[in-house]
């Protein structure tokens, strides 16, 4: 039976969801509820099937994820379309069985779809927040600061290689102007923290010397990418670079992620007595995502990526002595919502860029060839960078760096929304965006190979999947390994 308190709650979303249509009549609330709903299961069949069916061909599920929302998306089936795609109501096979099973009229459909795309957007920006905020849980900040050094001159270098050689090769070798070039090559810079933080996760990497430093430097490469972006922006925008937004972003960005390493050290107890005074359900998960809410908040308030603010809550509160309790109980809402961010993305790809049979996409594939050269190299040369560490892998590190995925398509969005990227560049940085977004995951599994077994009458080498070292066993002691098999957790 639904509470009282449950339907209160249920009205109170209907009532506000018509303030979501912007456009056409006012939208049916229980419409659009109605429309979410299959967008939920659309979402959610998309992602299973197509996680299970990349685990079945040994690929990260990420990437049966991100495939199943191409298929359901714009590209193909059409069952979830999005506004900013140029998609209407037209498009979407969702409004259009709503009007054939649920008595939705033509002329409200409209509405209904700018609602319905506008909650799935949401849950799916959630879903990322909620994610970066279970890597953090699953990170340690001692670990982290260990490679900071490491971690920065990585992130530093992924910044600066795909920057400089993008604008200057689209200049040189295609003639495009400077201020798109610019905010093409800008473009470049950007690493998926989300994507690549997903994988290493499965991949049993995260807490690596190798996973420590993607990581770190993806945070990194986030703030610097933030930076440039507001420095194109207001190139495109105004002709000059506005210098104190600059500084401002600059100093924010370091003051925020100091800040959170500090509040770590005082916020721990004071987070644990808390949750040790509470009785009621959620007593730990609810404080936990106040908090990470709040974090995420300050870090979108103060022109940060929200993200941010959720990993360095996690980080802070991957010191509590509630850590293991913590994780466990995220990761249910994290499997539901999750899921919604990399169908979304999927969904909001475009395949149709790739048509050498449409003249105008010529040009962009000749682009696209370059960029995607450019977006590769750049990011695998940053492996090499990494010093005083001779047994790391630098060749998995470069990789990490790869995926530009929903950052990249945010630097998109804004260079569209102030119409300064042309159709054929336009498209390149789609085409850039799609391969290396769908080419890390595998990569990834390539280059962190599977640990390597025992054999009880030989030497072997018994790889510890959470930290990438190696250790030398005989067939003398690995019998006595598997006498006392606990013996292994303690290797």
């Amino acid at each position: 039976m639904i509470s009282t308190e449950s339907m209160q709650f249920l009205s109170t979303i209907n009532s506000s969801l018509p303030l979501l249509a912007t456009t056409g009549e006012t939208a049916d609330s229980s419409l659009v509820v109605a429309a979410v709903l299959l967008s939920l299961v659309v979402i959610y069949f998309a992602s299973k099937l197509g996680g299970e069916l990349s685990n079945r061909f040994g690929l990260p599920p990420v990437l049966g994820e991100l495939v199943g929302g191409v298929v359901v998306g714009i590209s193909i089936l059409h069952f979830l379309v999005f506004p900013e795609t140029g998609a209407d109501s037209s498009s979407s096979l969702i409004i259009s069985f709503l009007k054939t099973t649920a008595g939705l009229n033509p002329d409200a459909a409209e509405s209904v779809f700018v609602a319905q795309s506008e909650v799935i957007s949401v849950l799916a920006e959630l879903g990322v927040i909620i994610l970066l905020f279970e890597i953090g849980l699953e990170s340690n900040l001692k670990d982290l600061m260990a490679v900071g050094i490491q971690a920065t001159i990585v992130a530093v270098v992924g910044v600066a290689v795909p920057f400089a050689a993008g604008t200057a090769g689209l200049m040189i070798l295609f003639g495009i102007p400077a201020v798109p070039a610019i905010f093409a090559g800008a473009a470049l810079t950007a690493t998926s923290i989300g994507i690549t933080s997903k994988v290493l996760s499965e991949l049993g990497r995260l807490n690596s010397k190798e996973g420590q430093i993607i990581l770190g430097a993806a945070v990194i490469d986030d703030v610097l990418g933030i930076i440039v972006l507001a420095v194109v922006a207001s190139l495109a925008k105004d002709g000059a670079v506005d210098v104190g937004k600059v500084v401002y972003l600059i100093i924010s960005a370091s003051g925020f992620l100091l800040g959170a390493i500090a509040l770590g050290n005082l916020f721990n107890k004071t987070f644990v007595a808390i949750v040790d005074k509470l009785k009621t359900r959620g007593e730990l998960v609810i404080p936990a995502f106040i908090f990470a809410f709040v974090m995420a908040y300050i870090a979108a308030v103060i022109q940060l990526e929200a993200i941010l603010g959720a990993f360095a809550a996690g980080l802070v509160l991957e010191e509590t002595d509630k850590r293991k309790e913590l994780q466990k109980q995220i990761v249910p809402i994290a499997d539901m919502l999750v899921p919604i961010f990399f169908v979304t993305v999927g969904a909001k790809t475009d395949l149709s860029v790739l048509n050498p049979a449409v003249p105008t996409n010529r040009e962009g594939l000749v682009m696209a060839f370059f960029l995607i050269l450019i977006a590769i190299l750049g990011k695998l040369v940053t492996g090499f960078s990494v010093f005083g560490q001779p047994q790391i892998n630098r060749l998995a590190i470069g990789v990490g760096m790869i995926p530009r995925g929903e950052v990249g398509l945010v630097f998109l969005g804004i260079g569209s929304s102030i119409n300064i990227l042309s159709k054929p560049l336009e498209a390149a940085i789609i085409m850039m965006v799609i391969i290396t977004t769908f080419l890390a995951p595998p990569l990834l599994r390539f280059v962190f190979p599977e640990p390597t077994l025992v054999s009880p009458n030989s030497n072997e080498l018994l790889l510890d999947a959470s930290s990438g070292t190696s250790l030398a066993i005989n067939s003398s002691n690995s019998e006595s390994l598997e006498a006392n098999p606990n013996s292994q957790e303690a290797n």
